[in-house]
């Protein structure tokens, strides 16, 4: 059947046309979405959010101004592009808290696998004060900022500057061990 065809029985709400559609170009606005929020699950979902878009706007489409792929290429763009700008994509990209971490670092000393790797993680962590460790969680596990971290611990920014120089250099010197 002609693409035209198609895309006239999909603006007139044919599910057979939609399906058509569908296994025509999703895997190509996967694609496209998963270049944008590189994550497969993510891209899954908004790609069909974006076919579901198209099937309630059908009637928008103008085949005049454009091929109809090019006309649900900029849904997915535009999809994609909310969607690491909102709030819910951002938090969940947000680096994990240090418990979860630690985790790991306990887990993997039970197997050789990675061995190395944690023995050399602890080697940095060995003699930090528990302000310090409180401190890199949040600045830099958490990714808030020395300002934000300031109105969490309810203490001067300068302190705050201070302690992250001062854990810096203690984990320097760890590494020199």
């Amino acid at each position: 059947m002609e693409l035209e065809i198609i895309v006239e029985q999909f603006q007139k709400r044919d599910a057979v046309a939609f399906q058509k559609l569908y296994n025509m170009y999703s895997e190509n606005i996967c694609g496209v979405i998963n270049t944008i929020v590189k994550d497969t699950n993510v891209s899954e979902e908004i790609c069909q959010d974006v076919f579901m878009k198209a099937w309630n706007n059908a009637e928008s489409y103008n085949a005049s101004k454009g091929r109809f792929f090019t006309w649900i290429l900029n849904i997915a763009r535009n999809a994609a592009i909310d969607e690491i700008r909102s709030k819910s994509y951002k938090n969940s990209k947000k680096n994990l808290s240090a418990d979860y971490f630690v985790g790991i670092l306990e887990s993997m000393t039970d197997s050789e696998e990675g061995k190395e790797d944690v023995v050399g993680l602890k080697k940095l962590l060995v003699n930090l004060k528990d302000k310090c460790i409180e401190l890199i969680e949040l600045l830099y596990f958490k990714g808030l900022t020395q300002k934000e971290v300031s109105k969490e611990l309810d203490i001067p920014l300068g302190t705050v500057k201070t302690r992250n120089r001062s854990c810096i250099t203690q984990i320097r010197t760890n590494m020199a061990l």
